[in-house]
């Protein structure tokens, strides 16, 4: 931390850039109400911009128009930008839409923020007790006496046996409402900062893959020390602490048993009043299902460049094999350019010929050919009663329309049901146009299901016949 050392990284750390920003308020408090607050990974470029341009909006009726002047599509590119540094754009594979997600850097900057935040109060029992708890762990873990192992382990049996003694006896212990908020706050912390280290470990995994296309591009030496290298990096990375704790936390996070714990254990704490009383997000009980999106698109990382590595390996068998045979033919011409006039001089000499030996038991058994049975007559069909017209009768939903119908509902008011949307703008085309605002609804970050209600959503057909469906609630928010 010395003064060369930091100067260079307020110049070139993106999180440090991001704080000298001009339009630092701008970025933050969009950047976090996009991808901390949902605890979403990695957004369409279509859909994120249209959120920036009602914060814009918005803005704008506040500051004027000359406070924020270029576009959204502009703001984004620019922060996506090798000078800033706080998006990451990219293409995912089978898709020509650009997708944006954050840097690692950008996260750690919106974290050291919101830990200046003033707080409702800042638990310290529940870190102590945790302090402790590792100490223990540590102690016991690295213990090799035996008898030290079993005594250790008979005193806690015997904590155990007295405080099941004292819940016969009916002396139950209950937290009270302050330690219960206390240990939500960490649990939820932490939880957020398990996603924040699922976006470092792949960002370390990219960089691997980045530099491998750089040593595969520029090559000129051998195959195998190319792979050496390249491997041996693969497994610098992967022994490391981080790489070990991220496989170890992978395992433990794929047992359905734990999964199931998971979702009973936040359900149950999502009950509590005392819990009830932070107003917590509802989304932290899909906290465990946000891990695991995470944890692929880390291991879709490491795939990638299991691929690039094959395709060099195919590249490479294809080069070696096209120089074979421009040799082979180069030979082949030069012996047909000699035929006519051969040297005096001998070219090669061969040794004696040997029969060759081809024993009676190495003949492969007789295998009857397969006479495969085509049939040549073909049923036509009676094309009487087909009717090409519903070919042509073909009902088109437009996605954005609805979108734009959310949107306009939602200018009024924080929060409203599709219930309400329809109300506002009735279906035109009935059950396939409620399916698309259903659709919509499973792909918006800002949009839940209640299963608790159900809403009735009325519409009238083409043949004027009344229609009910009943659905789950579906909320929109902004």
């Amino acid at each position: 931390m010395d003064y060369a050392s930091l100067s260079q990284l307020r110049r070139l750390h993106p999180a440090w850039r991001l704080l000298l920003a001009d339009h630092a308020p701008l970025i933050i408090s969009f950047l976090d109400a996009a991808f901390i607050q949902p605890n979403a990974r990695v957004l369409a470029e279509a859909g994120l911009r249209s959120q920036l341009e009602d914060l814009l909006f918005q803005l704008r009726e506040t500051h004027g128009e000359a406070a924020f002047p270029r576009s959204a599509g502009d703001y984004l590119n620019d922060w996506a930008d090798n000078d800033k540094g706080w998006l990451r754009k990219f293409y995912p594979p089978g898709s020509d839409q650009a997708h944006f997600d954050l840097t690692p850097a950008t996260e750690k900057a919106l974290g050291w923020l919101e830990s200046l935040t003033q707080r409702q109060f800042v638990g310290t029992e529940s870190r102590l007790r945790t302090v402790f708890d590792l100490l223990q762990q540590m102690i016991a873990g690295t213990e090799t006496d035996q008898q030290a192992r079993l005594d250790d382990l008979h005193s806690r049996r015997a904590a155990i046996d007295r405080e099941i003694a004292r819940v016969e006896a009916g002396e139950i212990a209950i937290m009270d409402d302050t330690a219960q908020r206390e240990r939500f706050q960490q649990l939820s912390g932490t939880a957020r900062e398990l996603l924040a280290d699922f976006r470092q470990v792949e960002q370390n995994f990219r960089q691997l893959d980045r530099e491998a296309r750089e040593q595969i591009t520029a090559w000129e030496g051998s195959k195998g020390k190319l792979l050496e290298q390249i491997f041996g990096e693969r497994d610098a990375i992967a022994d490391t602490d981080q790489g070990r704790t991220f496989r170890a936390f992978w395992e433990f996070l794929m047992s359905p048993t734990r999964q199931q714990e998971l979702s009973e254990g936040l359900a149950r704490v999502f009950e509590l009043d005392a819990v009830q009383s932070l107003q917590p997000d509802a989304r932290f009980k899909r906290i465990h299902f946000d891990w695991l999106d995470a944890g692929e698109q880390t291991q879709r990382t490491v795939a990638r460049l299991s691929r690039q590595l094959r395709r060099f390996l195919d590249d490479q068998t294809y080069l070696e094999n096209k120089r074979i045979m421009q040799l082979i033919q180069s030979l082949e011409g030069r012996a047909l350019a000699l035929r006519a006039t051969p040297p005096e001089a001998t070219l090669m000499t061969m040794e004696s010929p040997q029969a060759g030996i081809h024993l009676a038991m190495e003949r492969p058994l007789f295998s009857p050919p397969l006479r495969p049975v085509i049939e040549s007559d073909v049923d036509a069909g009676d094309e009487s009663d087909v009717e090409p017209d519903a070919l042509f009768n073909q009902l088109i939903v437009d996605r954005q329309r609805l979108a734009g119908h959310i949107r306009d509902t939602l200018r009024d008011r924080p929060q409203a049901t599709l219930a309400e949307v329809i109300e506002r703008h009735p279906l035109q085309v009935g059950l396939a146009e409620l399916v698309t605002y259903l659709s919509i609804a499973s792909e918006d970050a800002h949009a839940s299901f209640d299963d608790s209600r159900q809403e009735s959503i009325h519409w009238t057909d083409e043949t004027g016949t009344g229609r009910l469906a009943r659905i789950q609630r579906v909320i929109f928010t902004c």
